[in-house]
């Protein structure tokens, strides 16, 4: 990637924005991360660490979030508080590390005529609307906290853009799981917490009957996505889907990681369904193609045995 300036990314030592980072580093671009690690951590760019410049903050901290901006050509915004259970409990601290941080950082990259930003949006933004798959130019109907504040965040990048010309592209993931993402954490996704379960002799925990259904992107297809993003002229301002682009249950995730895993005696828990989880999720992939050339290359049985594979070495396995 060309560029005349630092590529940003805000909540770099999480699980997706470190994944940016790594590419960005490989493709020769200078790098800077801001991360308060209240959810990533240092080992997460450890195989970078010497190649980025580091900023340990909050984007609620004005002067260091302005000081992270200088000389910033492209800003990747990963940073949030991902669970939707936890926004239910905690409406106010998502509002705060979603729609307050989102606001903070677009006036700061206007200020520091930033070209760019790339914003992390949600899928949750959808709701349980029946018709599918999921289409950008459908109405929004966000069932939690979270859900809005994402919905929000786009809203403010849209308005950025028409405004002030700063140019941004919201990217909604779709169940994003790969290396890197904490199990324990209570923002963690399905596929995780269902490897580490089986490894470590736990059952399993499905909220519901596991019938419902998600659309699972393995995460180096959304580093490609938010690549592209950061380049095509025609998807500034724009909302754009960025999954697999095939819809499956719950429990036959479950399945599949146990013959992968050999864990194939394992009985799942079941729990009651949790407060704002959408039934089911399918994306409509046409603007992505279209817009930015995207093309998922990994699906969901590769990325599970590639998570897999990172698994057998990590911290998280006891």
């Amino acid at each position: 990637m060309a560029l005349s300036g630092i590529a940003l990314v805000t909540g770099g030592a999480g699980f997706i924005g470190s994944h940016i980072a790594a590419a960005l580093v490989g493709q020769g671009a200078r790098v800077r991360i801001i991360d308060d690690l209240s959810t990533g951590h240092r080992e997460n760019i450890g195989e970078i660490g010497g190649q980025v410049d580091f900023v340990q903050a909050s984007l609620s901290d004005g002067r260091k979030l302005v000081s992270a901006l200088e000389d910033v050509e492209l800003v990747f915004h990963e940073a949030a508080i991902p669970s939707v259970p936890r926004s239910v409990e905690k409406p106010v601290e998502t509002h705060e590390a979603s729609v307050n941080a989102t606001f903070s950082l677009l006036l700061a990259a206007r200020d520091k005529r930033v070209r760019r930003v790339i914003y992390a949006a949600s899928s949750s933004a959808y709701g349980d609307q029946a018709e599918s798959p999921k289409r950008e130019d459908m109405r929004p109907d966000p069932l939690s906290p979270y859900a809005v504040a994402k919905l929000v965040g786009e809203y403010y990048c849209q308005v950025f853009s028409r405004v002030y010309e700063l140019e941004t592209v919201s990217l909604r993931y779709f169940n994003v799981f790969g290396p890197r993402q904490d199990p324990s954490s209570q923002y963690s996704g399905v596929v995780s917490r269902f490897i580490s379960a089986l490894f470590n002799g736990e059952p399993p925990v499905i909220y519901g009957d596991g019938d419902q259904s998600r659309d699972f992107t393995y995460v180096s297809n959304v580093v490609d996505a938010n690549l592209r993003a950061a380049e095509s002229v025609a998807a500034v301002g724009r909302v754009i889907n960025i999954a697999n682009g095939r819809s499956v249950k719950i429990n036959h995730v479950l399945e599949l990681l146990k013959e992968l895993t050999g864990r194939t005696g394992v009985k799942a828990e079941h729990a009651p369904p949790r407060t704002g989880d959408v039934r089911d999720s399918l994306a409509d992939l046409t603007v992505a193609r279209s817009l930015l050339g995207y093309n998922p290359s990994v699906g969901l049985e590769d990325g599970m045995r590639l998570t897999l594979d990172w698994w057998k070495s990590s911290r998280y396995r006891v």
